[in-house]
């Protein structure tokens, strides 16, 4: 009894020995087994979490930033559940070699870390920031300059200015010259000549004034008369109609208005037949120490120094005066014009004192319409 039992133990042991063994075995198989099953997946997510970050990188310049930074998290995903590989039972695992180590995986290809993204992608959104806001500042600018472009100056903040006391003349337009004529300044106009119609030359009234029907004279013609009573009477103005007979006077156009503030205004275009005619009369009755010709009512005209060179066209020259004091309840402005072959004669006067604007305004405005 003692010799079979003996056997029977030592072949238990050894059965219990080889159990033990394979079921190590198969413990380290499944072992490794899960290793490579757990490199793998971490390998996979590793990769699709590179290849993300480099692609939200790459197309991050051309789109907003929040959206990128949203969808990276979305990107990096566990993969699909995958059922572990069944255990085999122990008595069925044949032997085998040792498990040898996994190959080493190799490092995906280098992207950017984690850290440095952030970076960039708060760069980026700054960069993005400031860029819109660049634009926005840029059109809002170029609207406000629209703004202030289109409006007028008393409606612009800061640079309202009061009325300076100009009248609010109509569109000016040049009479149309007959087919063939030059203008009365160019270079083949040896005489000077307007060859447009005088009458169409005449300042027209501003706003709110009421013209002079007197002045109209007949189908807008004045005779001679009717301008020299803007003289005082007597022996000089006999001498100044008996001077526009020799130097050959061809007509005189006239308009005349008084304003809202009881400004009254004359305007006279006398034509001759030349502009030499023109200039000696203009220095012999407009010199520049005073009119040779008193106006009636006045008692003394001297030239205005404060008139501005600028107020004229670069044709036409120019005498302005200022009656002086003591004066009586009116004060007159005049001026003379050389315009060609048309002598210009511009009269204002105004109870308590000629204003300085308009009358600047009306000697500017008409000798455009002559140059």
């Amino acid at each position: 009894m003692t010799e079979q039992t003996e056997p029977t133990v030592q072949v238990e042991a050894a059965v219990q020995v080889e159990a033990t063994v394979e079921t190590e075995r198969a413990v380290q198989v499944e072992a490794t087994v899960e290793t490579e099953r757990a490199v793998q997946v971490e390998a996979t997510v590793e990769t699709e979490r590179a290849v993300q970050v480099e692609a939200t990188v790459e197309t991050e310049p051309a789109v907003q930033a929040e959206p990128a930074v949203q969808a990276a998290p979305q990107a990096v995903m566990a993969p699909p559940h995958q059922p572990p590989a069944p255990v085999q039972d122990p008595a069925s695992v044949q032997p085998q070699a040792p498990a040898q180590d996994p190959a080493p995986v190799q490092d995906p290809a280098p992207g950017p870390a984690p850290t440095p993204v952030k970076k960039d992608r708060r760069v980026l959104r700054a960069a993005l920031r400031w860029t819109a806001a660049v634009v926005v500042f840029a059109v809002a600018g170029a609207g406000t300059a629209y703004g202030i472009a289109a409006m007028k100056r008393t409606d612009v903040p800061g640079l309202a200015t009061q009325a300076d006391g100009r009248w609010d003349y109509p569109t000016l337009v040049k009479a149309p010259l007959p087919s063939g004529s030059p203008e009365p300044f160019a270079e083949d106009n040896t005489a000077g000549a307007h060859y447009a119609d005088l009458r169409e030359l005449v300042l027209p009234a501003p706003e709110g004034a009421v013209q002079d029907k007197k002045l109209r004279g007949k189908d807008g013609w004045l005779a001679t008369k009717d301008f020299l009573a803007e003289y005082a009477p007597g022996s000089a103005r006999d001498d100044l109609r008996q001077e526009f007979v020799d130097d050959g006077l061809r007509h005189i156009a006239a308009r005349g208005w008084t304003t809202p503030d009881g400004t009254r205004t004359r305007v006279y275009l006398l034509q001759f037949g030349t502009a030499e005619v023109v200039d000696d009369l203009f220095s012999h009755e407009a010199p520049i120490d005073g009119p040779r010709q008193q106006l009636r009512g006045t008692e003394g005209s001297v030239f205005d120094t404060d008139f501005p060179a600028e107020a004229h066209d670069h044709n036409v020259e120019y005498s302005v005066y200022i009656e002086k004091r003591p004066r009586g309840a009116e004060q007159t402005r005049q001026g003379y014009l050389s315009a060609g072959d048309v002598l210009a004669v511009i009269v204002q006067s105004r109870k308590g004192g000629a204003k300085a604007v308009p009358f600047r305004q009306t000697v500017a405005l008409q000798s455009e319409l002559l140059g």
